[in-house]
């Protein structure tokens, strides 16, 4: 990538720093060749991203709220309306994502992407329904392309008016049944096994797993949605706040943000936005493995390490609310670490 910086009202190209630079400056710290481990990773990964080795983090994070048609096929241990009161949750403090983001400092907005029901104006709720709900998936399509492209317009506007000057992004979701969705994303466009994209989202019952795969299965087989076009899957069997999720990760990859990923319906929505660009694999970082059981299968598509692994299975963003400050660690360590010449300590 090329990076130009502004001076005297003109364009210049900005020197890209080489591996070997940052590399140097890791290995001159106070400390044994690697003996940080995936903090050493992290820290390179985000010096490169940001061409610089002095990083830093601005963290914003988002999520993004909607229902789903395919509900009523029994797919949930929850009634639909949970989602229009978890949002009120959300917008009083009360969720587990609020009090991760205000132990970190991270700002945290709302978007209502197509939940029922209506909210009062709040300073943290962004107003961006594209409907009530998307439409029962394995009946009919759950969104009509013009409502797909809504979808990935609003992520934009949103990204451009409250992340001006943030520079990594968390999303996370809410949505009754979208474990379905997420799983049916995953196994349109991979080479999974069904039983291998599926889990028990909210906790169903075995029954309900057995019939939440068939109508997975014969959804993604009626539509012919194997391995077919990213945006089209999304647009049969996805949601309103997993298409939001898609395209931001897009976005904020073309504004040079980092991603932080959080577990199974994100990263459903970043394997889209990966296939359509997989080059924002290389401003990525997975948050944490999540005990649903497609997200095991999911990670393995990407070859990548998630930072931990606590069981999570929650959502909300927060699994990467959880990782943020090891990243922030990574961060720290290079910017504020004495190295072997500042400190006065000889070398090995």
């Amino acid at each position: 990538m090329i990076y130009y910086k502004q001076q005297n009202n003109s364009y210049e190209p900005m020197k890209v720093l080489t591996d070997l630079e940052i590399q140097f400056k890791i290995d001159n710290k106070t400390k044994p060749l690697g003996s940080l481990g995936k903090l050493e990773e992290y820290a390179f990964k985000i010096c490169k991203i940001q061409n610089t080795l002095n990083p830093i983090l601005k963290p914003i994070a988002f999520i993004f709220a909607a229902d789903h048609g395919i509900a009523e096929e029994g797919v949930s241990a929850y009634p639909q309306e949970v989602t229009y009161q978890m949002v009120l949750n959300f917008l009083r403090g009360g969720a587990a994502i609020n009090v991760f983001c205000n132990q970190h400092g991270i700002p945290l907005y709302v978007v209502d992407s197509g939940v029922k029901g209506t909210f009062e104006n709040h300073p943290r709720l962004l107003h961006y329904k594209i409907r009530e709900g998307t439409r029962n998936f394995f009946k009919e399509p759950a969104m009509t392309e013009n409502e797909l492209k809504r979808a990935f317009d609003s992520a934009k506007i949103i990204l451009e008016n409250y992340a001006i000057d943030k520079n990594l992004l968390i999303c996370g979701e809410m949505g009754i049944a979208n474990t379905t969705a997420a799983s049916a994303i995953l196994y349109a466009l991979s080479d999974y096994s069904i039983d291998d994209c599926v889990g028990k989202g909210t906790g169903i019952n075995e029954s309900a797993l057995q019939k939440k795969k068939e109508v997975i299965k014969q959804s993604v087989e009626r539509y012919q949605l194997k391995n077919q076009d990213p945006l089209k899957v999304l647009q049969y069997v996805g949601g309103f706040e997993i298409a939001m999720m898609s395209a931001m990760y897009l976005e904020a990859y073309k504004k040079n943000m980092i991603l932080l990923i959080d577990g199974f319906i994100s990263t459903s929505a970043y394997l889209v936005a990966y296939k359509i660009n997989p080059n924002i694999i290389h401003h990525t970082f997975f948050s944490h493995l999540s005990n649903e059981n497609g997200h095991k299968n999911l990670l393995k598509l990407f070859s990548q390490e998630p930072i931990l692994n606590l069981n999570l299975r929650l959502g909300e963003g927060t699994g990467s609310a959880i990782a943020y400050p090891i990243l922030e660690s990574a961060v720290r360590f290079i910017n504020e670490m004495a190295d072997f010449d500042s400190a006065g300590v000889s070398k090995a």
